[in-house]
């Protein structure tokens, strides 16, 4: 069996994911997509203690390279295999939920560049689509989903709106979501933020910046790239920091859209004040389905 671990940022997947592997003889499988690279830890709230855990997948490329969906569906698979072949259990960790689709899923993705379709405007992008997917639910301006059916379509030569039909699950999975109430978790996001900088977020951002490398790695986690204008003078710590907060937040509303629309997830409701009573509910609920 493979279980997942996953909802919005703030909710203790790190936390759950080490208690279950100890309990399920278990080895941790990075889902979160700014986790594969070396040099990024504070912002994007890589493991530091792994209590004698196995983990995969975490510090494998570096900065200066992309890591695509297909490289990870790649590795991820080899890793599942391998911990199932030895008795163990994987467990798939991170908020990147199409990472984690790509991994479990019969997912195909072609190993070549996608069109970001730079100058086309909205009315000609959904134009080409409706050409080759007539069935689209997708909103004229909801630019960034029109771009991702029709790299779909490039790539797999069939609609993006028939995709969800021939989607088959490639292992026996636990799909487990983490939740709070929005108040809780945006104050949790929050709090996150401020003790990223006791923890040296400044200066490992500031060593990003002197870096001058601005690849995908570097400009997609929140918390590095907020930070540039603060070093170049153009706004106060307290601003970017605020920014860093406002996105933070923002992101876990897109996730929590993501899971419910694209993921059968089991709710667990954290329990902040005592999490052991969030781990056990989770526990009891794999034992009694194993």
């Amino acid at each position: 069996m493979v279980i997942v671990i996953t909802g919005p940022t703030g909710t203790g997947k790190t936390e759950l994911s080490l208690f279950l592997a100890k309990k399920l003889k278990g080895e941790i499988v990075n889902a979160d997509s700014t986790q594969f690279y070396k040099d990024l830890n504070i912002a994007t709230n890589k493991v530091t203690d792994k209590k004698g855990i196995v983990h995969h997948l975490f510090d494998i490329v570096d900065i200066t390279k992309d890591y695509t969906v297909f490289d990870y569906q790649r590795d991820a698979r080899a890793c599942i295999a391998d911990i199932l072949n030895r008795g163990k259990t994987p467990i798939l960790v991170g908020g990147s939920g199409l990472y984690i689709k790509a991994a479990l899923y019969n997912y195909e993705f072609a190993d070549k560049e996608k069109k970001d379709y730079e100058g086309v405007s909205n009315d000609e992008l959904y134009k080409r689509l409706l050409e080759v997917d007539p069935d689209t639910k997708i909103h004229l301006n909801n630019r960034v989903r029109v771009i991702s059916a029709l790299n779909y379509y490039e790539a797999n030569r069939r609609p993006y709106s028939e995709k969800a039909k021939s989607e088959k699950l490639l292992y026996d999975t636990l799909f487990i979501g983490l939740t709070a109430e929005r108040d809780i978790l945006y104050y949790k996001i929050n709090k996150r933020v401020e003790m990223m900088v006791e923890e040296g977020l400044l200066e490992e951002a500031r060593n990003i910046y002197d870096s001058q490398i601005r690849t995908k790695a570097v400009m997609t986690p929140i918390g590095y790239k907020e930070l540039f204008d603060y070093f170049e003078g153009k706004k106060d710590l307290n601003e970017c920091l605020d920014l860093i907060k406002q996105k933070s937040r923002n992101y876990a509303k897109r996730q929590y859209t993501w899971f419910n629309n694209q993921m059968n997830l089991k709710w667990f409701h954290v329990d902040y004040e005592n999490f052991d009573n969030t781990e056990n509910d989770v526990l009891e609920y794999i034992t009694n389905r194993k």
